[in-house]
């Protein structure tokens, strides 16, 4: 029997809240440079530890041993859908989080501002991190000069900081694509090509991007310092189960930046928009407590700092986390799991493939007896090493959502 099959054969009805609180990119490495201690480690979480007294700990494979998730594929698991069976562009979440609906045949692109040299190099893959301002003062000018590349439109749509969405809508498109993107600086942006290349739909994308670049690049000589852009997770919108319909859970999102609100509109989740802060994000939630069964709650500096390499910066966004974390204990739901998409370590300046901590605390949970949530002590945990796609499961299962197998 196919395991998702007994799942739902087994699933009774929900009478509890369940909450999912993803510090993005929250796990990391012990370092001689830092004392061998994380950024979680380091920092001070007194909310963290009473919630590790009384939980369980352990850690997750995020997608398969040795295999560095991109964020997609990072929650998609953590939302109990098999990233390597459910696989999603970035471009295709991207563009439903800043509320573009897609249509049947729509390729999505995740973009970037960077800077490049004379040469066309890639100085910068993130130009600086621009403001949000500038970015949409350049998608406007963009959007102005190339509205439609040959039978297809060009829609152009700004996020937060230095990220956009360009989407092409037309006849005869599919991906997915390969990135125009090195993913380091030092390389010129690499030309797309179909990943399957026996698809014909695929290829007319692939030119239809070729085509932009040729159009767009020119626009944006002479800006400092985004004067280029990179493409990414350049693909089609597949077909995928509703939330709901999986696990008989009404679910919500309550995000800050784009990519995660379309992860869970992807899904199916409701989106609770408008927070700016984990503060708000937590006073969000409960203001809907009484209209959902499961909240997705989605936390983005951990990861940001990680990527920056900024060690200090990520244990302090930590503990402002940890330091507003009382809010959300106001309705402290019935299960509740701490955990990250994947890990970023500081050293690495990247995602990667290390498992992430996680934290599950409910009246079913029982006690690791750990005074803190770190990475070593997740080690020691009750839950051990699991995939991530099973975290669902566990918390359905704290939420006595399951009925017994046999007899």
């Amino acid at each position: 029997m196919n395991l998702d099959t007994l799942y739902s054969e087994l699933t009774l009805p929900a009478k509890a809240k369940l909450v999912l609180l993803v510090l993005d990119g929250l796990g990391d490495l012990a370092t001689p440079e830092q004392c061998y201690l994380t950024p979680l480690e380091a920092a001070s979480t007194p909310n963290l530890d009473t919630l590790s007294k009384n939980a369980a700990q352990g850690r997750m494979v995020p997608v398969a041993p040795g295999i560095t998730p991109g964020s997609g594929p990072g929650h998609l698991a953590l939302f109990g859908y098999d990233p390597l069976e459910y696989q999603v562009g970035r471009g295709v979440i991207e563009a439903l989080g800043l509320g573009v609906e897609l249509k049947a045949g729509d390729v999505a692109a995740r973009a970037n501002f960077c800077t490049l040299d004379s040469s066309g190099i890639v100085t910068d893959r993130r130009a600086g991190r621009i403001e949000t301002e500038v970015c949409e003062k350049l998608c406007a000018l963009l959007s102005s000069k190339v509205k439609k590349i040959g039978d297809s439109q060009v829609i152009i749509k700004p996020g937060k900081g230095h990220r956009f969405v360009v989407v092409f809508r037309g006849q005869g498109l599919e991906g997915p694509l390969t990135d125009a993107d090195p993913h380091h600086e030092g390389s010129a942006i690499p030309k797309v090509v179909p990943i399957h290349k026996e698809s014909a739909k695929a290829k007319k994308a692939a030119k239809l991007v070729e085509q932009f670049y040729k159009a767009a690049l020119p626009l944006l000589a002479g800006k400092t310092p985004a004067n280029g852009f990179l493409m990414r997770g350049i693909a089609h919108q597949p077909a995928i189960p509703s939330f709901e319909e999986r696990y008989r859970l009404k679910a919500a999102c309550v995000a800050v930046y784009p990519m995660y609100k379309g992860l869970a509109q992807l899904v199916g989740m409701s989106r609770l928009d408008g927070c700016q802060t984990i503060t708000e994000q937590f006073e969000r939630y409960l203001a809907e407590y009484d209209n959902f069964d499961y909240f997705f709650i989605h936390f983005k500096a951990t990861d940001m700092h990680g990527e920056d390499g900024d060690f200090e910066a990520k244990r302090k966004a930590i503990e402002e986390l940890d330091s507003a974390l009382p809010v959300l204990l106001r309705r402290r739901p019935e299960v509740l799991a701490i955990t990250g998409d994947h890990s970023t370590p500081c050293a690495l300046r990247a995602h990667s493939w290390h498992p992430q901590p996680v934290l599950l605390s409910s009246a079913c949970s029982g006690s690791d007896k750990l005074d803190r949530f770190t990475e070593t002590g997740a080690n020691l945990g009750s839950l051990g090493l699991f995939e991530a796609k099973y975290l669902i499961r566990q918390m359905q299962a704290n939420a006595m959502m399951f009925d017994k197998f046999g007899a």
